[in-house]
């Protein structure tokens, strides 16, 4: 890997001290206990993360804590535990069947009152084993991969649940992917089994998802059986034999299902990543170590007390993510803490549907991405004042690093300047929160992703592996092996070592640049891959891209680089704007106004060369920015990229129109 020295420009002064009254009954209730802990995790990691597996039920307790053998780490070895009863059966077994597990909202939208279901855990442990039950009796056992492509619906979750109980790796695919993907993913995985719905309500539109199923498998010969449950009542496509009703196999099925014990090293689930080039990654998680850092960095991240009656989190995420993995379900669910569910998108049938979610249950933990708090801010703060959003306590976001003027807009408008806001990093790859604030302990600066949990150790550094100093650009590895690292690439394994181990030697390398400030905050400055040397200085995208949101006409903004004949790259900024008054000026005006913008916030050579007028940015379905679409753009190539993930193909449009506008 070349050597990476980002030169940072974006200096943030603001400082938000943590809420007094969270410092009482929170886990970590000053910076003091936070420091200790981290202290007691690096200087005794075995010792720490055999307390947090402790916080779990173990069938078998384990011999050894870690056998490390770079890069293959064992955790908790010789130790048995399954994912479904620390989250659902434990809870049971310890008198609190009755207590609410899961709050699922579906989108409705037709003028009357929403669908709600509430499950139990003693429900939901009924519904699981059913289910479990019926994947028996379809010859699923124990290592054989069973893949998803679901709504966000309760059946998706006993589905996932039920697969973790009988030791059946799931492979969740978002219900938004293409048939191709499908198709991808069950053959590279060996799955012989899709469970899916006739459909689901999304944006007051009905998406085909047992469609979508049947064009794929008419593309591979993989998969001998669907389960399909019914959600929207349409006619759906048939192959006797092959396809089941979930109701009708579900029917007079018995509840009794013991979970399977489970060695800490087995399979858990496989999770598809889609990079810019190759074939889709199959992010392998094992049982012990990933559950073990869900349910510790949900506890800690969010400050999670299940001995409040009135606890609730809410993380918008889909559970075809990993952030929806282990923030919807795994890390929330075992630590005895209520989770919903929504099945709609934010603005159905009104731009206040998350408010009125957020008001209606009550909610007390919010998580949600930068991405969709940016669409808040476009669409105005009159949405939020018609609900009541009291309940809030903490807010989170993640997916992406947050513009400051976003935190601070989500701080002020949705948190009413009293919720700390814990701005995490993470990836598929590392199963759970890496960077975050202790809600209870951190004087957060806007963002910021503060510093690393317990147990986890973060660092900035060249290519040597040697760390940078203060506020010196470099790039974000892990120097030590947790409990939720990825443990391969499915059936890949040279791809494995190449794309994490051998960039920096002896290190997990995150593809992200950062830097790390005089307190000891990071700041994530991007992916490596999305540096531009513009003149010979190396610009990061998200300092230049938080520079344009913090002007007061800009809601949303991506930057790339594209060949520049005298400075080697320039700068394409590509900005929508918010619903102002102040955005009725001449585009031209507009954005000479941002370029002369950015070069008082960040410096001249920080002043994008181009400025391009949106409506809509290219994103995947989980809300990350497609920025090789914008390269080719922005460089005045076709876009002849791999769409299968692109959430929106009409955006295309809207990009050629402001290329040409551009020019004019």
């Amino acid at each position: 890997m070349k050597n990476v020295h980002v030169e940072s420009t974006l200096i943030e002064h603001r400082r938000f001290p943590p809420p007094v009254d969270l410092s009482t009954c929170s886990h970590l209730g000053s910076l003091e206990q936070y420091e200790e802990l981290y202290r007691h995790s690096m200087e005794s990691p075995e010792t720490f993360w055999a307390e947090q597996a402790g916080q779990l039920h173990w069938f078998k307790k384990w011999h050894s804590v870690l056998e490390w053998n770079l890069p293959d780490a064992k955790w908790f070895v010789g130790g048995q535990i399954n994912l479904c009863h620390n989250c659902v059966d434990r809870f049971v077994d310890q008198g609190q069947g009755d207590k609410t597990a899961l709050v699922w909202e579906g989108e409705g939208g037709d003028g009357g009152e929403p669908p709600v279901r509430r499950f139990t855990y003693r429900e939901l442990q009924r519904e699981v084993s059913v289910f479990a039950n019926v994947l028996k009796s379809r010859g699923v056992k124990k290592g054989d991969v069973v893949t998803l492509y679901m709504g966000m619906v309760p059946e998706l979750a006993i589905a996932t649940l039920a697969c973790a109980r009988i030791g059946a790796p799931h492979s969740v695919i978002f219900g938004g992917f293409s048939a191709q993907a499908i198709v991808d993913r069950v053959e590279d995985a060996h799955s012989r089994i899709v469970i899916t719905c006739d459909g689901a309500f999304r944006g007051g539109k009905t998406v085909a998802l047992k469609a979508t199923v049947d064009k794929a498998l008419s593309m591979t010969g993989q998969v001998k059986e669907v389960i399909c449950c019914k959600r929207t009542g349409a006619e759906v496509g048939w192959n006797a034999g092959r396809d089941h009703w979930w109701h009708e196999l579900a029917e007079g099925v018995s509840d009794h299902c013991p979970p399977e014990p489970l060695d800490s090293e087995d399979l858990a689930f496989l999770l598809y990543t889609s990079g810019s080039t190759g074939k889709p990654k199959g992010i392998m998680h094992t049982v012990g170590g990933y559950l073990v850092h869900a349910n510790m960095s949900a506890r800690y991240t969010f400050d999670l007390q299940p001995e409040d009656p009135d606890e609730l989190h809410w993380c918008t995420a889909d559970i075809g993510w990993i952030t929806g993995h282990s923030y919807v379900l795994y890390g929330i669910l075992s630590n005895g803490v209520a989770s919903v569910m929504y099945e709609g998108g934010p603005g159905y049938p009104e731009k206040d549907r998350f408010w009125q979610i957020i008001a209606r249950h009550r909610v007390t933990k919010f998580y949600t991405a930068p991405t969709a708090i940016r669409t808040f801010m476009k669409w105005g703060e009159e949405h939020l004042e018609r609900h009541d959003l009291s309940s809030l306590k903490i807010l989170g976001t993640v997916g992406e690093p947050i513009n400051p003027e976003a935190w601070v807009w989500y701080h002020r408008h949705i948190g009413g300047q009293s919720c700390p806001v814990v701005d995490t990093w993470w990836q598929t790859e590392t199963g759970g929160h890496m960077l975050a604030p202790m809600p209870a302990a951190a004087t957060t600066t806007p963002g910021s992703c503060w510093r690393p949990l317990p147990g986890i150790d973060m660092a900035v550094v060249n290519s040597a592996g040697d760390e940078v100093g203060v506020n010196e650009g470099g790039i974000l590895v892990s120097r030590r092996p947790w409990p939720g690292m990825l443990r391969g690439v499915y059936g890949d394994r040279q791809r494995f070592i190449d794309t994490y181990w051998s960039q920096v030697p002896g290190f997990y390398t995150a593809g992200d640049g950062a830097r790390r400030d005089e307190l000891g905050q990071f700041w994530i400055t991007g992916r490596i891959d999305d540096v531009i040397v513009v003149s010979g200085h190396n610009i990061g995208t998200m300092e230049v891209e938080s520079a344009l949101v913090s002007h007061p006409v800009v809601s949303e903004a991506a930057v790339v680089g594209f060949p520049h004949e005298i400075k080697g790259n320039g700068l394409a900024a590509f900005v929508i704007t918010k619903d102002t008054k102040d955005a009725d000026v001449s585009a031209s005006v507009l954005r000479q106004a941002l370029i002369e913008h950015c070069g008082q916030e960040l410096g001249p050579i920080c002043r994008p060369d181009s400025v391009y007028f949106v409506e809509a940015l290219p994103k995947t379905s989980s809300g990350k920015i497609m920025r090789r679409i914008l390269r080719d753009v922005a460089a005045g190539r076709p876009v002849e990229q791999d769409l299968t993930t692109l959430d929106d193909t009409t955006t295309l449009d809207g990009l050629a129109t402001a290329a040409v506008l551009q020019q004019a």
